[in-house]
C-alpha cells in the first residue's frame, strides 16, 4: 500500500468524523441498547440470554445498514463534487484510488464493530464477544466492498442500497430457502420444481454464507472459537477477491 492510498484512507476516514457519524452511532446504538434493556425486562426466564441475542441482533443489522448507506452516499457526494475527476487527474492509479478507499472505509468498519460490541460487555463473556465482534467486521468488510461494486455498477443511491440489502438478506437467508425448496410438502419430481431447486443452488454457490457470520448463539451460549472464526476468514478474504476485482473492472471501464 502506496503514501497515495494511505492519504485518501485517512480523508475517508475523517470524512466519517467530521460528518458526525460516530456521534450518531453512539446514540443510535445506545436507544437501540434502551429496546433490549426493556424487551429483556419483560422476559420471565433467561433474561440475560434474551437481552444478549435481542441487542446482538439490532446492533448488527443497524451496523450494517449505516456502514452500507455511509459508504454508497459518501461516494456519491464524491462523484458529484467531481472530487473523483479530481484526484484521477493526478499521476494516479485508479486501484490505488479503490484501494485507498477501501482500506478508509475498512478502518471506519473497525470503529463501527468496536462500537456495537461495547453495550454486550454487560451480558457477554469478552472471549465469545471477540470472536462475535471480528465475525462483525469480516461482515462489514464484505458489504463495503459489495457496496462500493454496487454504486460503480449501478451509480444511483436508491438502486446501489436495495442491491446491497438484497445481497446481504438473500445471503443471509440462502440456507433457509435451500431447506423451504427441499420440503417434503412440496410437489417433487416436476420439471418446474427442478429447475427451481437447481437455480437457487446455482445462486447460493455464488453467495457468501453470511448464516455462518456473527451469529447470535455465540453471544447467547458463548461456544464460539477459532474453528468457527475461521471459516468466516476465509469466506471473507475470496469475498473481498472477487468484489474488488469486479469493482476495479467497472473502475477502470468509465470514461471520465
Amino acid at each position: 500500500m502506496n503514501d497515495s492510498a494511505r492519504t485518501i484512507a485517512r480523508y475517508t476516514f475523517l470524512e466519517a468524523v467530521n460528518n458526525h457519524l460516530f456521534i450518531f452511532a453512539v446514540l443510535l446504538f445506545t436507544c437501540l441498547f434502551g429496546l433490549a434493556e426493556f424487551v429483556g425486562e419483560l422476559a420471565i426466564t433467561e433474561s440475560l440470554g434474551i437481552q444478549a441475542a435481542v441487542t446482538g441482533s439490532m446492533l448488527r443489522l443497524t451496523a450494517i445498514f449505516l456502514t452500507s448507506l455511509f459508504v454508497i452516499t459518501s461516494m456519491v457526494r464524491e462523484f458529484n463534487d467531481k472530487g473523483f475527476e479530481l484526484v484521477l487527474s493526478l499521476p494516479l492509479r485508479r486501484s490505488t484510488y479503490y484501494f485507498g478507499k477501501l482500506l478508509g472505509y475498512a478502518a471506519l468498519s473497525v470503529v463501527i464493530a468496536g462500537l456495537v460490541s461495547l453495550p454486550l460487555v454487560l451480558y457477554v463473556e469478552i472471549g465469545p464477544l471477540i470472536f462475535w465482534m471480528l465475525s462483525l467486521l469480516c461482515e462489514l468488510l464484505l458489504m463495503t466492498a459489495a457496496a462500493i461494486l454496487c454504486l460503480f455498477t449501478f451509480g444511483n443511491v436508491t438502486i446501489a442500497f436495495t442491491v446491497v440489502m438484497a445481497f446481504y438478506f438473500l445471503s443471509r437467508t440462502m440456507n433457509a430457502i435451500i431447506l423451504l425448496s427441499q420440503s417434503p410438502i412440496l410437489e417433487t419430481g416436476t420439471v418446474a420444481q427442478s429447475f427451481i431447486s437447481l437455480l437457487i443452488r446455482c445462486v447460493a454457490a455464488c453467495l457468501p454464507d453470511l448464516d455462518r457470520f456473527t451469529r447470535t448463539e455465540w453471544l447467547v451460549y458463548g461456544d464460539a472459537g477459532f474453528a468457527d472464526l475461521l471459516p468466516v476468514v476465509l469466506q471473507t478474504l475470496v469475498y473481498l477477491l472477487l468484489l474488488s476485482a469486479a469493482a476495479l473492472v467497472d473502475l477502470y471501464r468509465k470514461n471520465l
